[in-house]
């Protein structure tokens, strides 16, 4: 209970998503934040999934109060991500992250943070936001939405191993959903293909690829649902550059929330 007493329940929210809407941290990032005892409510430390009041309850970070009033506005960003450059915030080893691709302005104290992972020596879209909310539901496991990418493996796979692959592989004990799976060019030694999935395991095309006996030699996401790297009739994206998603781009992220709690 706050210290202050309780008048409007219906206010109440988990703390870890109050950090997120206020665009400090992706609501993971909050949810490590409280494991690591760095949050406190009314001056005691707070717990996971514990419950406040904006309104009324006093929240810190790291000693510091942060309150509704520092929220900044709303950043939907698109981001062409190069080869070597890991999908977080902060990386221990070193390497350079999403963020030192953008500048100092986007980088400091708006909260901004990828959504959702490509993996290090992938290329291609990635979605960077400050809506904890959008990211919170896009990363949700019933989440589907389509992403596409281009992706280049060793070898000839016949059809018959295609068709293996579009209606699931097993990955750990559990199979994959159905992908969308298309021959764009065949190359020597190479082939270079199109695939759909509606969802992102950890590595999931390169490690079906492997599994397959075709591996991955480049991969490229092209789109996210509608979102595509390179619009028709638009200035190329290169990679390391980021663009502002159009209105109607953010829209469609945001309708892909219905049906999913946040």
């Amino acid at each position: 209970m706050s210290i202050k007493g309780r008048s409007n329940r219906h206010m109440e929210a988990r703390v870890q998503k109050i950090i997120a809407q206020w665009g400090i941290a992706s609501r993971r990032e909050a949810e490590e934040m409280i494991k690591q005892s760095r949050v406190h409510i009314n001056g005691i430390l707070a717990h996971l999934g514990q419950k406040v009041d904006p309104h009324v309850d006093i929240i810190a970070i790291d000693g510091k109060l942060v309150s509704q009033k520092q929220r900044p506005a709303l950043i939907y960003l698109l981001l062409h991500k190069p080869a070597g450059v890991v999908s977080t915030c902060y990386d221990p080893q070193g390497r350079p992250t999403v963020l030192d691709l953008l500048p100092k302005e986007l980088r400091d104290g708006l909260g901004i943070h990828p959504v959702g992972r490509l993996d290090a020596e992938s290329t291609g879209a990635l979605i960077l936001t400050n809506d904890g909310d959008l990211t919170f539901g896009l990363t949700h496991p019933s989440h589907s939405i389509s992403k596409t990418y281009r992706v280049l493996v060793r070898g000839h796979p016949p059809e018959a191993v295609l068709e293996r692959w579009r209606q699931g592989v097993v990955l750990e004990g559990r199979k994959t959903r159905p992908a969308q799976i298309r021959f764009i060019e065949r190359l020597p030694d190479q082939s270079d293909l199109e695939i759909i999935l509606q969802e992102g395991r950890n590595r999931q095309i390169r490690r079906i690829a492997q599994h397959l006996g075709y591996p991955v030699i480049q991969l490229q996401r092209t789109a996210i649902g509608s979102i595509q790297l390179q619009k028709p009739r638009a200035p190329s994206l290169e990679a390391g550059n980021y663009r502002y998603l159009t209105p109607e781009e953010i829209i469609f992220l945001k309708q892909q929330l219905k049906h999913i709690p946040i």
